[in-house]
């Protein structure tokens, strides 16, 4: 077989690429031009490949399953929406890549029937004294792991006794423990949306990642650049709900 022209393609233009003449790899779970002579296709040129371990990501930092609930300060800021949409899809590829298309935590893998997917999900580090939130590391997780992950908001969907019965599975925690492990994470979660975080998103900037402003960010945040870092400031509204 010839050797692929990959593309990368974010999922909200996959219908205007694939009118254009991309064609899908369902092995590879990429887009591709068939042939190098189609102009309408430049726009999705693939670019260089991001290497396994971004610089200065540490692949140690939060490891396992838990409850990690996203302070209500820091929400819709989220690595996915706060970097180009091409870019984000030449991070997702090498994430899933490197976790050698299976769940980090649990270790399985996509499943169709069990609408099972595989995710990337951020592991922040909250520095308190500065008001800091930064990215140190990113990774793949299945749907299962990511909900139970964002057990907030799987509360809000109606999803908490699965994600409440995954978390006991695969951690081995029993109904007592994993009912004070979910009450710590939204003690934790209450504190630090007390208070307006600095989100440094310098893992991936520094990697050659653009950065770009997310849809539907509240009309109070705003951004600036520090050096060769790249921070967005965010203050948004309190929120009552309790959502991870």
């Amino acid at each position: 077989m010839p050797q692929r022209i990959w593309l990368d393609v974010p999922y909200s233009e996959k219908d205007q690429a694939k009118a254009a003449g991309a064609r899908w790899d369902p092995d590879a779970k990429r887009w591709y031009a068939p042939r190098p002579d189609i102009q309408a296709l430049q726009p999705w040129t693939a670019r260089p490949d991001l290497p396994d371990v971004l610089p200065g990501e540490d692949r140690t930092f939060g490891s396992g399953l838990f409850v990690d609930l996203v302070p209500s300060s820091c929400w819709f800021t989220n690595v996915r929406y706060c970097i180009a949409q091409r870019d984000w899809e030449r991070l997702r590829r090498m994430l899933v890549r490197r976790a050698g298309q299976h769940c980090e935590v649990c270790n399985r893998g996509e499943g169709r029937d069990a609408q099972r997917w595989l995710e990337a999900h951020e592991r922040w580090r909250y520095d308190e004294p500065t008001s800091m939130q930064v990215l140190r590391r990113l990774i793949c997780l299945c749907s299962d792991c990511h909900r139970t992950t964002h057990f907030g908001y799987a509360q809000v969907k109606g999803n908490a006794d699965a994600a409440f019965a995954h978390l006991r599975a695969v951690t081995g925690m029993t109904a007592d423990q994993a009912q004070a492990h979910i009450g710590k994470a939204f003690h934790v979660w209450e504190r630090r949306s007390a208070r307006d975080w600095t989100l440094d998103l310098s893992l991936v900037s520094n990697a050659g990642i653009t950065l770009a402003q997310p849809p539907g960010r509240p009309a109070a945040s705003r951004h600036c650049c520090r050096g060769t870092q790249a921070l967005y400031m965010t203050r948004t509204r309190r929120s009552t709900a309790r959502r991870g």
